[in-house]
């Protein structure tokens, strides 16, 4: 049975960091990620207020009139707790926020070489639904993917679940680093030990 709220987060936290740690461009990565979702996580300042030092953060604004001051409250909450805070999708934004990297779909992998030239400091991260996705992330110069949906999840977009199985066929195929997301939850995790991924992403599952 999953558990809930602080009990589900912790599970999470301590199945995280029993991963591998992976630097890349001379930090460590996160091995835990909480991308943020206005349609299902009302409050992710709560939620990053809770997550444990090293744990890093997805902020997706959606195009919200208040991204901007949302944004600038998440860089303070990861400043004071040692988080690190990506930005979805959206460079000016980023900028605008002093974010530590982006974090790309799939169809955006394309202009990391670009993105690279003009913030070489950035972590760039990329969204992954097949193996062909991660290969073009390679290609492109990603630091790490994001792969999903492992399991079954509450996300309207989520497609069919790839499974422990397809999650360790594109692991295999890269030397990137891979994160897990998609119904990743209490209940999952375990799974997933073994399959050789940096770490593990989830929204709801952070969330109490």
């Amino acid at each position: 049975m999953a558990l809930r709220g602080d009990g589900e987060r912790d599970v999470l936290s301590r199945t995280a960091a029993g991963f591998p740690p992976r630097t890349v461009r001379g930090r460590v990565l996160p091995n835990l990620l909480f991308f943020t979702d206005p349609a299902r996580v009302a409050a992710p300042e709560a939620v990053a207020e809770r997550l444990p030092a090293g744990a890093g953060i997805v902020f997706r604004a959606f195009g919200a009139e208040d991204a901007v001051e949302q944004g600038r409250r998440l860089r303070a909450i990861a400043d004071a707790r040692g988080l690190l805070l990506l930005v979805g999708a959206h460079p000016g934004l980023a900028e605008g926020v002093r974010a530590d990297g982006l974090h790309m779909p799939e169809r955006l992998a394309g202009e990391i070489p670009k993105l690279r030239a003009e913030h070489s400091r950035y972590l760039i991260t990329v969204a992954a639904h097949d193996l062909a996705a991660v290969r073009a992330a390679e290609r492109a110069g990603a630091d790490a993917v994001v792969v999903s949906p492992i399991f079954p999840s509450n996300s309207p977009s989520a497609g069919q679940p790839l499974g422990v199985e397809g999650l360790k066929e594109m692991v295999e195929a890269t030397p990137l680093p891979v994160y897990a997301l998609g119904g990743v939850r209490a209940a999952t995790v375990g799974q997933l030990a073994g399959s050789g991924i940096v770490g593990i992403a989830a929204v709801e599952a952070l969330a109490g």
